[in-house]
């Protein structure tokens, strides 16, 4: 049975003001005229019934995701009852998926990517669980369109297009000239943060490679039947804080030996900051980018200008290389360069 967990409990800070915790950058319609989530959940419904989908987020963003996503049943809605990074998160969000289907095979998303070949996606996900079925834990690494630096890597041994092959190892953010080697070995793949893995293969790689996730885990879920929404998430507090806050690349990914790696190509991107406009959107006579907002330009060059509301004017005189977002209560002005550092202005205004 395969289902899917999508990951939509993030705050998307990279892109304050336009995202806060309240409406986060997953449920954002600058990128698109559907949001992030609204795009995510569309993109899987060929492969599975509507039930067959789970979200899992957190009690502060329940009701606008429910605005959202009308369609998902509140049985679906998975409320993590604290932040622990993402190994708790998965290994929660899959154990209550487990208590609707047996040993259910999970393909863990990202509510705020970009695919620009659905159909490409799709097929990729079919291969991965296939190949998960053989109990192996199944990642989907991006073949590299340029020498990224804010991305993960993956080694493997042939960048040949959807073969599954195992990883050789997950290398962290690189410096530019060890990003451009990666890029130009054709041996090295995007890490794009999505899983496929039988529910049974994921408990007992927790319980080999991060005892502390299974021990709770099994707390868990003797504590808990089916998800009762926000009443379980109050009810199991307590045990979920127990938690090591670890992300499932350092607790399992990086230690497993059945860790295999499918090289794709499907028009991907995390939209992880700003300068991801860069990639979505043209940009005018001056390299700037304007988007939901008039822009009254003069000497100025290669910006980035963004509102949620059509009706901002923003007039720019001698500036470039910035990013300029606004809203009705907010406004950031930021050095391109920066734009990684938004946290912060954000750790300034709690």
């Amino acid at each position: 049975m395969l289902t899917f967990l999508i990951m939509a409990g993030g705050s998307g800070e990279r892109f304050w003001p336009l995202s806060t915790k309240q409406n986060p950058k997953q449920l954002l319609k600058v990128f698109n005229e559907k949001s992030l989530i609204q795009l995510t959940y569309e993109r899987i419904l060929p492969l599975v019934k509507n039930e067959q989908i789970f979200i899992a987020t957190n009690e502060i963003q329940l009701e606008a995701l429910k605005r959202e996503l009308p369609m998902v049943l509140d049985s679906r809605i998975i409320i993590e009852p604290a932040f622990k990074d993402t190994a708790s998160a998965i290994a929660y969000g899959s154990m209550i998926i487990s208590k609707y289907y047996d040993d259910p095979t999970i393909c863990v998303l990202a509510s705020d990517h970009l695919i620009a070949d659905e159909e490409e996606f799709r097929k990729v996900i079919q291969i991965a669980s296939m190949e998960a079925l053989n109990n192996n834990i199944i990642t989907l690494g991006i073949k590299p369109t340029y020498p990224e630096t804010g991305y993960g890597y993956i080694e493997v041994s042939s960048g040949e297009l959807n073969k599954p092959q195992k990883s050789l190892g997950f290398k962290e953010k690189p410096q530019y000239d060890l990003a451009l080697k990666y890029y130009e070995s054709g041996k090295y793949l995007w890490n794009s943060g999505m899983f496929i893995f039988k529910y049974s293969v994921i408990v007992e790689a927790l319980k080999k490679y991060s005892y502390n996730h299974y021990e709770v885990l099994t707390k868990l879920s003797q504590l808990c039947d089916k998800n009762e929404g926000i009443k379980t998430a109050h009810t199991l507090k307590d045990t979920f804080n127990l938690f090591e806050k670890k992300s499932i690349d350092f607790a399992v990914m990086e230690k497993a030996s059945n860790i295999i790696v499918i090289p794709s190509s499907f028009g991907w991107n995390d939209v992880g900051s700003y300068k991801a406009f860069e990639d979505l959107f043209s940009k005018d006579e001056n390299g700037n980018i304007c988007k939901n907002t008039i822009v009254v330009s003069v000497d100025s060059a290669n910006n980035i200008i963004v509102s949620n509301d059509k009706l901002q004017r923003v007039s720019l005189l001698g500036v470039c290389d910035m990013i300029v977002a606004v809203t009705k209560t907010d406004i950031l002005v930021c050095k391109k360069e920066k734009c990684q550092e938004i946290k912060k202005i954000i750790s300034k205004l709690i």
